[in-house]
């Protein structure tokens, strides 16, 4: 894959984009923060329902993860402070809180601060 991990949000919810932007300025990671409307995302192996459903990582290795499992991998390539809540988000039962959270702020962005209708999380008909 790259030679840097990628994190891809969804670039038309205003929460996502803000979270995102607050990650690729403040937190000390080394992969770049894309939407997934400027990825092409065959290319990492994902797909576009994976992406309107949660934030993924795509590791140097090509690994991905979505979700909580995807913020703890960005928690965990910023190293330092970061890098106790990465670890503690990938074993159990942080892992399982972790996923709960996660799941609750993605089925509601549209309710939070930069949401709109177009945050909403598709749900299976």
């Amino acid at each position: 894959m790259g030679t840097r991990a990628l994190l891809i949000f969804d670039g038309d919810c205003g929460f996502c984009s803000r979270c995102a932007r607050f990650a690729a300025r403040r937190l000390p990671t080394g992969a770049e923060v894309k939407p997934w409307q400027r990825v092409d995302l065959a290319a990492y192996g994902v797909s576009p329902e994976q992406t309107a459903h949660e934030v993924v990582w795509v590791g140097t290795d090509g690994r991905i993860d979505g979700g909580a499992q995807a913020v703890a991998r960005l928690l965990l390539d910023c190293g330092g402070v970061w890098k106790l809540p990465g670890l503690l988000l990938r074993v159990p039962p942080f892992r399982w809180v972790g996923h709960g959270l996660y799941r609750l702020v993605a089925n509601n962005r549209y309710r939070l601060p930069g949401g709109s209708a177009a945050c909403k999380v598709p749900t299976a008909e």
